[in-house]
């Protein structure tokens, strides 16, 4: 699978920017997969330059990448410490993403253990597995970005070879975004519904009524911090809901949260 550098209208020096920076990582040994917009590209083949390039790397890892791009002599900084870093040149970045936004989704072994080998604009490179580009991009619902259409054209393409007995157990105790995803997908593409396997829409619609027939307490607990990181703060700072991102029930601190919240009450302000 390769990545075609002619086929993108990148600024002077961006792609050389792009190359270096992988070349370094690969000559200092950090393992790194590609994901994104050139990942998509790959599955999809639908072309969408935005302006970075989405490194996926082990959090045990993150600061060694940055370290080696800082010495390769770009500006570096870590972006958010539960999940993101950045690399800059040029007006351009390159995103070092070990985790999630909302911090379920972090990058393990598996996700090189599954990886698509390919060619970034010549540099040799491993992809991000159609699995991993799901699992993530599920939860993305913000007011100015929604990921949908990407995890739709994912499957138009992959889901007839899609380990789904994996994703299923990425999604975890989260297969209810999932199966909106599923069902959304059948609506888009309804000559292609049965890409999706029977047996995966019959144990999600089965988890699902099992759940409508169960009388459970009431729970104050709100998982649209999970989808949305500004949509929902009415929820969690007005309206007494727990959050779902917060530890035990998440993998955040309060203060990773408050960090990760700061820049959208900045922005309001």
């Amino acid at each position: 699978m390769v990545f075609d550098p002619t086929s993108h209208k990148l600024e002077p020096g961006v792609a050389e920017f792009y190359r270096h920076a992988m070349n370094e990582l690969q000559e200092h040994g950090v393992d790194f997969l590609v994901g994104g917009a050139y990942a998509l590209r790959v599955y999809t083949e639908i072309e969408r330059h935005t302006k970075d390039l989405d490194l996926f790397v082990r959090r045990v890892d993150r600061d060694r990448a940055l370290a080696v791009l800082e010495a390769a002599g770009y500006k570096t900084e870590v972006t958010f410490p539960h999940w993101l870093g950045k690399a800059y040149h040029l007006g351009q970045y390159i995103d070092i993403i070990y985790s999630s936004g909302n911090g379920l989704c972090d990058v393990d072994d598996e996700w090189f253990n599954h990886a698509i080998e390919g060619d970034c604009l010549g540099v040799p490179v491993r992809c991000v597995a159609p699995e991993e580009m799901i699992w993530p991009k599920a939860f993305i619902m913000e007011r100015e970005r929604f990921d949908g259409a990407d995890i739709a054209h994912v499957l138009h393409a992959c889901a007839k070879t899609l380990d789904w007995n994996r994703l299923i157990d990425r999604m975890g105790d989260n297969w209810r975004a999932l199966l909106s995803h599923l069902i959304l997908f059948g609506y888009i593409y309804p000559g292609e519904r049965a890409n999706i396997p029977e047996w995966v829409m019959t144990q999600l619609m089965t988890k699902l009524q099992a759940e409508l027939s169960a009388n459970g307490a009431p729970n104050r607990l709100c998982q649209g911090t999970l989808l949305s990181r500004a949509q929902y703060l009415v929820d969690v700072e007005s309206w007494g809901y727990r959050d779902a991102r917060m530890k035990p029930r998440g993998s955040m601190s309060e203060e990773e949260i408050k960090i990760w919240t700061q820049p959208i009450k900045e922005a309001a302000a």
